[in-house]
Formats: C-alpha cells, structure tokens, sequence
C-alpha cells in the first residue's frame, strides 16, 4: 500500500466535512455564544428604553395642475388673456419639487428658530423640550456659527448660562453676549411649570438646520394620476413636526401668492408709465384742437366733413390699434435693452403666440429666483453669475420675438394705412379748414383709443391681483402616527441577537486566523498528504506510561488503533523498525514511544526501544532508569556486544530499552558509526519491534540519519504546539521522498478545541466499563 495516497480519499472529503468542522467548533464554545446573544439583547433594551422615539408626520396637499386636470374650484381662467400675468401654469411634479427647496426650508428654519434646541437634562440622556419657559433671540436670525451648547440654569427671575468663553446671569429680557458669536436676547416663553430647572441649549448655524431638515423631509408624488403632493417629515416630537410641516405649507403658499402679485404689479407699473405718456400726449391734442377751432371760429364741421369722418372712422380705429401694440412692443424693447433693469415683464398687453409665452414665463420665473436667491448671497456669487447669464439669454428670446412682432406690425399698419389714403383723397376735396381740422381729430382719435386702451388693461390686471388664489390648497391637514416608526425593538431584538452570534463567530474566526499553531484536523490535512494513523488525546495523568496492562482507557484504545493501523504498513516480519519524530521538542516523541512499545507488548510481541536523541534524550528519565551506559558506550568500545546495553523494562516482560548512555561530543558521527547498523540488523532478528526515539527533525539531522534504518516513520505533531508551517516540513520529507513510509501521529489532542469532528474520543473505545480519570 502506498502511504502517501492513503488519506486521499479524506483530502476529497476535505471541502465537504468544513462546515460540519466549523458547526462543531462553534457548539463547542456555547458558552460564549449565550454570554454574546444575552449582552447585545441587554444593550439592545437600553437602547431602545433610551433612544428618542421618532415619529412620522403627514400632509397631503392638492396642486392645481392643467394638464391633470387638478384646478381649483373658484379659480377659472380670469379675464381671458390675463392668465399670462399671474404666471406660467404649473405641474404637480415642479411644485413638488419646490416644496424641498432650500430656500423655502430656510424660511420656516429662520420663522421657527428651529436652529436653536432646547434639551432637559435627564438621568441617562437629554430629551428635546419643544416649549421650554424661556427662548434665546439671536440679533442675526440667520446665523451661522460652529454648533455651540448652552448650559442654562432657571432661578426665580434671571438664567445662569454657562459656555466655553461665558458664565453670566441674564435677566428676562435682557442680553447677552457670545464671543465670536453675536448677540442673543432671553425672554420668557410663556407662564408655565417646568419638571426640570436645568436645560442644554444648542445653537447651530442656519445651513446646517436646513440640511437636517432637509434630510428628514420626504415630499413625493405618490400617484401619478392625481394631482396630490404628499409630504412627510421624520420628527421626535409630534407636535414640533406639525408646526413644521404647517410652516412649510403656509411658506410655500405665501411664496406662490408672492411670485403671482408681484408680475401683476409689474403690469401695472407699466401702464401707469405709459398712461402718463399718452395722457400727455392726449391732452396736447386736445389742447390743439381747441385752439384750432378758437383760432378759425370753427363750431362744427359740414355734413360733407361728417360724412368723410364716419367713412374713415373704421381705418383711424385698426389704425390706432395696430399704432397702441407697436408702441407697447418699443416700450417693452427699451425695457430689455436695459441690462440693469431685472424686472418681471408683462406678457398679456401684447398678442403672443405659445412660444412667446413660454419664453416670458421662463424669464419671469428666473427673474424671481434671481430675487429670492440675492436674500442671502451677493452679486458676485456663482449662483447669481449663472442666473444672470440665463436671463441674458432669456433676453434675447424675447427681444428676437418681438422684433418679429414690430415688423409684423409695420406690415399691418402699412396695409391700413394704404386703404385709410382713399378717404384721404376725398378729405382734400374739403376746406382747408375742415380738412387740417379732421387731422388734428384723427390725432387725437389715435391717443384717445391708446390711452383707453391701457386704463381697461390697468383695471383688469388690478381686479385679477386682488382675484390671485394659491395654485395648491392643503387637503390633509398635518397628523403625525400615534406609534413612533423608530426604534422598532422587534427588529432591533432581531438584529442585536444576530450580531450576538456573529460576535463570536468573528472572534473565532480572527483567532484561527492569527493562530499559527496546529488546533484542528483541517489544518494538517490542508497543508500535507502525509496520512494520519493515530491521534491521542490529552492525558492530565502525571504518570508517562497511560497504557496499563489492563487499561481499557480512551487513551489506551487510541494506542491500540494506532498499532492497529501500523500493520497495515509493516506487512512482513522483517518490516518492523519505527522511527518517531517530529520538528521540535516536546511534542512527545518519547511518551508516544513509552506506550506504543507497551501496547505492542502486551499483543505478545517482543519489543526493543532504542533511545537515540543523544543530544536531549529524555526516554530513560521518563522511565526512571538509569542512563550511564548504552548506545553511546557500544558504538565507542567494539568489544560490547548488544546484550551489554540492553535492559528490561518492569512494566513488561516484553518489552526492553537501549539507553542513550552518555551524551557524545559529535551525535552525528556517533549515529553514522558502522556498528549502528550492525546493532539494528541484530535487532531486527531478536525482536519484532524496534522502535527509534530519535531527535527533532526540524532541528537537527539526525533523524534523517536514521530514516534509512526505518521501515516507517512517525512524525508527531501535537496540538497547539507545532506550528503550522512547520507542517510543510513533513510535505517536503514526503515528496522528495528521504522516508520510504511516513505517518503522522497527532498528540495531546483537547477533545473540547474542535480538533476533530466531535466524536469526543474514545467512542467505541473501552466498551466495557473502566477508570474514568
């Protein structure tokens, strides 16, 4: 049988029998699994009988979407064409995603002062107190600073407030001030009891309020068959989260209603301008033709000049129409010329196509952000540069459609005028006086239908403002849940008994992996394909010999399998020289040694052990015999013969030893003397076992001296001690093939380390009844 290919069908295996390694491993140190699961479940009650409950709070708002079909009642289209002043029609998904915008958050933090929090200090930990007796002002609401805590102390008429760089006393209003921070005002609250006169006050800055705000708010479109925005907010105090979300709602509804005024009243600025141009121009012409007629005694003209007047009265009418839009669209070109002017513009007072609406909306609503965005930066900052260059752009979009415009205008006006030059010819034919009279009243036909013109447009875009209604209307009010959301204990108990068993699962694993010595099975097997022929447990006995002649131990069964198997391997009678080694000391070459002599003897076999560790031997110590003469003294005196060193053992009739004798200068010379070898052939006839207590052979090379004498050899690898590297060793001797047979004896195994499968050795080992200890 070839030893080397013993155990492979156990390497095939290897894969499959890891995880039932690994389960055994793990019941194994139960212990500390119920120790694990038992703590994190008692830190996972302290944290959720101290953490702050969250809870969630709701609204749901409706927005007036068009193209949803999600209008207002009471809010139709007014006036027709004046749905151009009170802005673009919007979507429920734009307005959605105003309502997450950081200036809109930034009103409601700075109306709220959310930046600034109020804690009552508990026994464990602080709890947040929405309505505390009194509130800190800052001068500055929009504050920026580093976070910085106030520890404030409540007496009967004044605060104790303690921070790093202030100890004061504040009275009620009154002030006080925080180096490098500002100014901040104390008032009272309102009348009320306080369970607690201690107080932590935490002022951050603004921004940071915001981002927090804004990571705890969820606003969604959650159908998109409706027109409904629902809004939802992650607060530890329900009622801080509803005047929340009441903030924002109302901010945003303000906001709306703001942005919608605010282009009704550029509307009317306009006009009003205009009206005090053409009212001018209006009262000159009249005032012309009243110095007209004082002048020429003209009290009223012919029937042939009425008549001329009532034939073009139609032409003088699309005329002065055509003549208004052209001098609307001039005005509303010298506004955009002017790039310091940034400004809403009217979009109703001249006739558009939908890209012309589409192109003053955009500028309208970028002039408005424009404006909401300057609150808080400047004029040089990246934000406003990149807005101005969109209205820019926005400019010339409109300035190009309303050149287009112009010349369409023109064109019409020049067609008008074209057919209004008949009734001119007729007109010569009257008077001179009649016909510079008919001049000056279609002069003043033309400025009276202007100046009509833009009063009915001031008058309709004064009654749309005062008709503006929000584009949205809340429809569920805020309501927070009655169960906090977080912590959910079931799965923080969940998970903190997972992370239980995970914990030493972890530290197992990071133990066997740092772990450089041999503790399991796999180890060995891994590494080398040396088969194993026995394993022997750890033995508490002081006594080196544990095979008593009578012993039915568990240890005493492991040595009689392991001289079971080494019969499969020394087939012949001549085949009966063992070598035992190992790669360094104390791995128990010599107990092993001890006890399977002892075992083989008590089969009836004659058995010789030979202690040839003639740097450290250690055999003769364990056996308390003397060590004065043996193998040493033959090798240097040819006249002993091998019956001089060979003595008999007390533990058995059966078995006898050749001690080392004294320790030589030069072991490895002493081993290669010739007599060695004449000393083992006579050996082998006289006995039927002969085996080798021989040194490390990871330390010196004496065992390899020795390999050539054996007909098997045994490396002992002892758990816990041999490191694993030195596994490689036994792999090395195998494949370059310097033993002719090797096995490996695994020693002082802990049946409680996981080595092996779990079996706890010795089942099936002494049947019957025997000594425990």
């Amino acid at each position: 049988m070839n030893i080397q290919n013993a155990d492979s069908g156990a390497r095939e295996q290897n894969e499959a029998i890891d995880f039932r390694q690994l389960f055994e491993r793990y019941i194994q140190n139960w212990k500390w699994f119920i120790i694990s699961v038992v703590l994190c479940i008692f830190l996972a009650f302290v944290y959720c009988r101290y953490s702050t409950p969250m809870y969630k709070v709701s609204a749901r708002v409706l927005v007036n979407d068009d193209k949803k079909g999600g209008g207002l009642m009471g809010a139709p289209d007014l006036l027709g064409d004046l749905g151009g002043l009170l802005g673009g029609k919007s979507t429920v998904d734009n307005e959605a995603e105003i309502l997450k915008t950081k200036d809109l958050l930034e009103k409601v933090v700075v109306d709220l002062a959310l930046n600034i929090t109020y804690f009552g200090k508990g026994r464990v930990n602080k709890v947040e107190v929405y309505e505390p007796p009194f509130l800190i002002i800052p001068s500055n609401s929009r504050l920026q600073v580093d976070p910085i805590n106030l520890d404030v102390v409540l007496t009967r008429n004044q605060l104790h407030i303690v921070s790093k760089g202030i100890d004061t006393l504040v009275h009620y209003d009154s002030e006080f001030t925080i180096p490098n921070v500002g100014k901040f005002r104390v008032i009272k609250n309102r009348i009320l009891m306080s369970s607690t006169d201690s107080f932590r006050v935490t002022i951050q800055s603004v921004d940071s309020k915001i981002e927090d705000l804004s990571e705890n708010l969820e606003v969604l479109v959650s159908n998109k068959l409706v027109t409904i925005v629902d809004l939802t907010l992650k607060s530890s105090i329900p009622k801080k989260g509803k005047d929340i979300l009441n903030r924002l709602i109302y901010s945003y509804v303000e906001q709306n209603l703001k942005d919608k005024n605010e282009v009704a009243d550029s509307t009317v600025a306009f006009i009003k301008r205009r009206l005090l141009v053409i009212g001018s121009e209006l009262g000159q012409a009249e005032t012309n033709i009243q110095g007209f007629k004082q002048k020429n005694s003209l009290a009223d003209m012919s029937e042939q000049g009425k008549l001329l007047v009532a034939s073009s009265e139609q032409y003088l009418v699309e005329l002065s129409k055509v003549e208004t839009q052209i001098s609307i669209v001039k005005s509303l070109l010298d506004e955009l010329r002017d790039p310091t002017k940034k400004r809403v513009l009217p979009s109703s007072l001249v006739s558009q196509d939908l890209a012309f609406g589409a192109a003053i909306e955009k500028y309208n609503l970028l002039v408005l952000e424009r404006g909401r965005k300057l609150v808080g930066l400047s004029e040089s900052n990246p934000v406003i540069l990149n807005l101005d260059q969109e209205i820019s752009h926005a400019r010339e979009d409109i300035e190009s459609n309303l050149k287009s415009s112009l010349t369409s205008l023109n064109i019409t006006k020049s067609k008008i005028s074209s057919q209004a030059s008949l009734a001119e010819k007729k007109i010569k034919e009257v008077p001179e006086t009649e016909r510079n009279y008919l001049q000056l009243a279609r002069q003043q036909q033309i400025k009276q239908e202007l100046y009509l013109f833009l009063m009915q447009k001031s008058e309709e875009t004064a009654i749309s403002k005062t008709a503006n209604l929000s584009n949205s209307r809340t429809i569920d009010s805020p309501r927070a849940e009655i169960k906090p959301f977080a912590p959910k204990k079931a799965v923080v108990y969940l998970f903190s008994a997972i992370v239980g068993l995970l914990i030493p699962v972890g530290l197992l694993y990071v133990k066997d992996a740092l772990n450089i010595k041999v503790e399991s099975k796999n180890d060995i097997l891994q590494a080398t394909s040396v088969p194993i022929l026995g394993e022997i447990s750890h033995s508490d006995e002081f006594n080196n010999l544990v095979v008593a002649n009578s012993s039915r131990s568990p240890i005493a069964e492991q040595f009689r399998a392991l001289r079971t198997n080494l019969s499969f391997y020394l087939k012949s009678s001549d085949e009966n020289v063992i070598l035992l080694t190992s790669s360094m000391p104390a791995e128990g070459k010599s107990f092993a040694a001890i006890n399977l002599g002892n075992i083989l003897a008590l089969s009836g076999k004659t058995v010789c052990l030979m202690e040839l560790d003639l740097r450290k031997p250690g055999l003769s110590t364990k056996l308390e015999i003397p060590n004065k003469f043996g193998f040493t003294n033959y090798i240097i005196n040819p006249d002993l013969s091998k019956d001089e060193i060979i003595m008999k053992l007390d533990i058995n009739d059966n078995i006898f030893i050749i001690p080392s004798g004294p320790i030589p200068p030069n072991p490895a010379e002493t081993i290669l003397n010739e007599r060695t070898s004449v000393l083992l052939d006579q050996l082998k006839k006289d006995f039927d076992y002969v085996i080798i207590d021989a040194p490390p052979v990871g330390v010196v090379a004496d065992a390899h001296l020795l390999a050539k004498y054996a007909n098997l050899c045994l490396y002992l690898v002892r758990q816990g001690y041999t490191r694993k590297e030195q596994l490689k060793l036994i792999e090395d001797l195998s494949s370059a093939s310097h033993i002719r047979q090797l096995g490996i004896v695994v020693n002082d195994i802990d049946e409680t380390s996981g080595y092996g499968y779990g079996y706890g050795y010795g089942y099936g080992y002494g049947y019957g009844n025997y000594d425990s200890k």
